[in-house]
């Protein structure tokens, strides 16, 4: 499997370092990033070609292409390499950037996955949201899942407009965990406990939570009950959470990231 990825950051690190661990060669893996340290990284850690720009020889048939770059640049990079894209499958994990317009600066290509990733995927526990086209054949479908599937779990969603309450939840969800991580820390160190044991305590019991959660057939309610006695300290700080309306301060965070997502689209989308 030949993949060219434009852009080399921390998400196309993580990509290229998970589909070497699942068995990819590195001498089938090109990136293409003007910073000279980037390029010099990503060569030293997985062994494979960096270069400052596309050339002929990067671009292979029946190959994969990865734009891993802002959404502010896809549109440069895109209309970039239109005039050399034949069959190669595009999967594109800039946010917000739509598959009509990436298709449109490629010159029409139709052959295109839109994946949004979230940074666990840095260690091999991240979650994607992918979309096609319906028309898109069943095998660039599982290419696309073993690619982002090479860092965590896959998820598609049928609509292209859903991709952007995946980024709201999953995409952007990652920092309201460390958010809370923080809160919770600087909570501690209210009540006497020094920042290395704050750090200990709150980022073992977000760790186990989510394993927990993870591992239980049951529902996130029934397991916040099992911890909750009646006039116990549990109920005691759910319930100053619920008088600060908690549940509705997510959703409206999330409304936000969602709408922010679409914005992208529309700003970043234009010719």
């Amino acid at each position: 499997m030949e993949m060219l990825f434009i852009g080399g950051g921390n998400m196309a690190g993580a990509l290229i370092g998970g589909l070497i661990a699942r068995g990819a060669a590195p001498t089938d893996i090109v990136v293409v990033d003007p910073s000279q340290q980037q390029r010099d990284s990503l060569a030293e850690r997985f062994q494979i070609r960096a270069l400052p720009a596309v050339d002929s020889s990067a671009i292979v048939e029946g190959g994969t292409i990865v734009f891993a770059v802002k959404p502010q640049q896809l549109r440069e990079a895109a209309r970039s390499l239109a005039a050399s894209i034949t069959d190669q499958l595009i999967i594109s994990v800039a946010a917000g950037i739509r598959i009509g317009d990436l298709s449109r600066w490629l010159g029409g290509h139709q052959r295109i996955v839109r994946a949004m990733p979230n940074t666990p995927a840095l260690i091999g526990q991240g979650v994607s949201g992918l979309n096609a086209a319906p028309e898109l054949a069943s095998g660039d479908r599982l290419l696309a899942e073993r690619v982002l599937g090479a860092v965590g779990a896959t998820v598609w969603v049928d609509d292209e407009s859903k991709l952007d309450a995946v980024t709201a939840i999953s995409g952007s969800g990652p920092a309201y965990v460390f958010l809370f991580i923080e809160a919770l820390e600087a909570a501690a160190t209210q009540l006497g406990l020094s920042p290395a044991q704050a750090r200990v305590l709150v980022q073992g019991t977000v760790a186990g939570a989510a394993q927990l959660a993870l591992q239980s057939i049951e529902a996130p309610a029934t397991l916040r009950e099992r911890v909750t006695s009646k006039g116990g300290t549990t109920a005691a700080a759910l319930a100053e959470f619920e008088a600060g309306d908690l549940r509705e301060l997510v959703a409206k965070a999330a409304r936000a990231a969602h709408r922010r997502s679409v914005e992208l689209g529309d700003e970043f989308g234009k010719d």
